[in-house]
């Protein structure tokens, strides 16, 4: 997947190498798309600034930022395209419209483009109707429910509507707002906004730890993983995109623009380890907001703004990506008891205490929150769920979530102690004990020689790989090591990994889950196999593409990234691996410190 994500913490597009705006949501996230070629070739609307053969492009960041920089050159002429969503500190918040700006800027020549102004607002359903307005075009839907969106532009407005070619002299820009602007939009203000935001990212990376070694692939992972963070309420969310198939012409196709608390605490970790505390504090502010205090369940994933319903409907309308139907709104896992959760929260739980100065009323809330989640555990960590990876049928007892459940209670006992309330944590410990024994008894298989998917199978389970990391068992256990070794005998193929290889609601996986791969590195080198990992490390460093980007997956042949994009899960496991291999450059410096 060659495309670059732009972004501000509250929509993203994602361009192709074209320079062409392939997928698009206004005013959030979640919102409808307005650009959805992504999905549809012929119906889902795009923003293409074209040439013609003649041409050669190139594109990348400007460094250490979310700004996209596409250049044209030709004997002709050349010009350098700027993408970018404004974002950046105005008096005591951040300024970040719902805008996409598009900076057009000659460099030699007399170059020439053709404007492809495609909008299908409303995931291309109905026809989406344009027309040229004094000071702007007017895009606008009426069908149903009424959209509109505002493209201004210092270019004719004819040539940009019927597609004539234009020359370039000087600069061109193209602000496309979902709302109306009221002040008047002139190029002078369009190049303090890009430079505004240019330096909030400059900023931003600024402030991020520093490390030895592959200190390019952790900034631009970390640079993504803040664009998934949704800044009206702290969500983080899994990815920008929707229905981007796990492999071509199959089913797998889900829609991942909502906040799964396993992706978002591990990213809030990540994030945190990188010195960026403010993504945290808003997390656990948003986590606060939709965790029930007392005896409800937890969900596994929730919307942006913390909505519990996430009706699952497919767009019909649309092709899919490369012709992968169907195309899929809305996640019905939402429903799914997935036990890890619990494991993965109160791990959160512990490392927010731990790193932050915390309020006497936060504390008691996170206190009454553990107690909760602790009460869940205990009541029903012997039952069945539906695993990691969101089995629909055939609940079963697996052994990443027993893992889980087993860190759950460990983490409550370790926060029970911080806060001086260890007496209440002793019947916590007793049955973490029960857990760690019966995952010890049923999870391992003498016949595959390795702790298994699930309890009374022999199918293998790469999220099995997690045990040392979690602390459940140690790197140098010999169980461990074997384990290691099956799952890579029997799930890597070609340096890349399976998630597991048994058959599933859909068949039989056909692509490589990227994050496992990530998870193989580290537990080589957990296991003492360091120059391994290292060389299998560098070898998957390669198959990110052309501007460091990672997506789910990645076929196993073609090395063709797959899966929804860009994935915040594949992003914080290379900088878990990175930080691992190569060591910190310096700690990241307390939180008092920083105050």
């Amino acid at each position: 997947m060659e495309y670059g994500i732009i972004g501000n913490c509250k929509s993203a597009a994602l361009i192709d190498r074209k320079g062409t705006v392939v997928w698009c949501c206004l005013p959030d996230f979640d919102s409808s798309s307005v650009f959805a070629s992504l999905l549809d070739e012929e119906r889902g609307g795009s923003f293409g600034i074209e040439v013609d053969a003649s041409y050669t492009i190139t594109q990348a960041y400007v460094p250490n930022t979310n700004i996209l920089r596409t250049v044209f050159e030709s004997s002709r002429g050349g010009f350098e395209l700027f993408d970018l969503m404004p974002r950046h500190k105005e008096n005591s918040h951040y300024y970040a419209p719902p805008e996409l700006l598009r900076y057009l800027r000659q460099t030699h020549g007399e170059p020439v483009f053709t404007v492809r102004y495609q909008p299908k607002l409303g995931y291309a359903q109905r026809e989406t109707l344009s027309v040229s307005h004094a000071k702007y075009i007017k895009s606008m839907v009426h069908h149903d429910t009424y959209e509109s969106l505002y493209l201004y532009t210092n270019l004719n407005h004819a040539d940009v509507l019927e597609g004539r070619p234009v020359t370039l002299r000087g600069e061109a820009y193209f602000l496309l707002s979902y709302h109306q602007k009221i002040r008047s939009v002139t190029p002078e203000r369009l190049v303090l906004e890009i430079e505004r935001t240019k330096v909030y990212w400059l900023d931003w990376v600024e402030r991020t730890t520093p490390f030895a070694r592959w200190s390019a692939e952790i900034r631009r992972s970390a640079l993504v993983l803040k664009l998934l963070s949704y800044q009206e309420t702290g969500a983080i969310m899994a990815a920008v995109t929707t229905s981007l198939p796990e492999a071509l012409g199959e089913e797998r196709n889900w829609d991942y623009r909502f906040c799964w608390i396993r992706d978002a605490t591990m990213t809030l970790n990540m994030l945190t380890r990188l010195g960026h505390f403010n993504v945290a504090q808003n997390f656990f502010s948003y986590v606060m907001r939709v965790v029930p205090y007392k005896d409800d369940e937890i969900q596994v994933m929730y919307g942006i703004r913390g909505n519990k319903t996430l009706t699952e409907r497919t767009l019909d309308w649309l092709a899919g990506y490369k012709d992968s139907r169907p195309v899929r709104v809305g996640n019905a896992a939402y429903s799914q008891r997935q036990h890890d959760i619990y494991g993965v929260l109160l791990n959160a739980v512990l490392h927010y205490m731990e790193a932050f100065k915390i309020d006497d009323v936060t504390l008691e809330k996170l206190w009454t929150i553990t107690r909760s989640l602790i009460r869940i555990v205990m009541r029903m960590w012997q039952s069945p769920d539906m695993g990691i990876w969101e089995y629909r049928t055939n609940p079963g007892h697996f052994t990443f979530s027993k893992m889980l459940c087993w860190v759950a209670l460990d983490r409550g006992t370790k926060i029970a102690e911080l806060l001086g309330q260890a007496e209440q944590a002793v019947p916590w410990a007793a049955e973490r004990e029960r857990i760690r024994e019966d995952i010890l008894a049923n999870a391992w298989s003498e016949k595959a020689g390795a702790f298994t998917q699930r309890y009374g199978s022999d199918s293998l389970d790469a999220s099995v790989l997690l045990m040392a990391s979690y602390g459940f068992i140690q790197p140098d256990d010999p169980k461990f090591i074997a384990t290691v070794h099956r799952i890579r005998q029997e799930l890597s193929q070609d340096g890349l990994m399976f998630r597991y290889k048994n058959d599933d609601d859909f068949g039989t996986p056909t692509s490589s889950f990227t994050v496992c791969s990530f998870w193989m590195v580290k537990a080589l080198w957990q296991i003492g196999e360091h120059e391994e990992a290292e060389r299998l490390f560098n070898r998957l460093l390669g198959y990110a593409n052309s501007l460091g980007l990672f997506s789910e997956d990645l076929d196993f042949k073609t090395k063709e990234q797959l899966g929804n994009f860009p994935q915040g899960y594949s992003h914080l496991a290379l900088i878990d691996c990175a930080i691992l291999l190569g060591g910190m450059k310096r700690e990241v410096a307390s939180v008092l410190d920083r105050r």
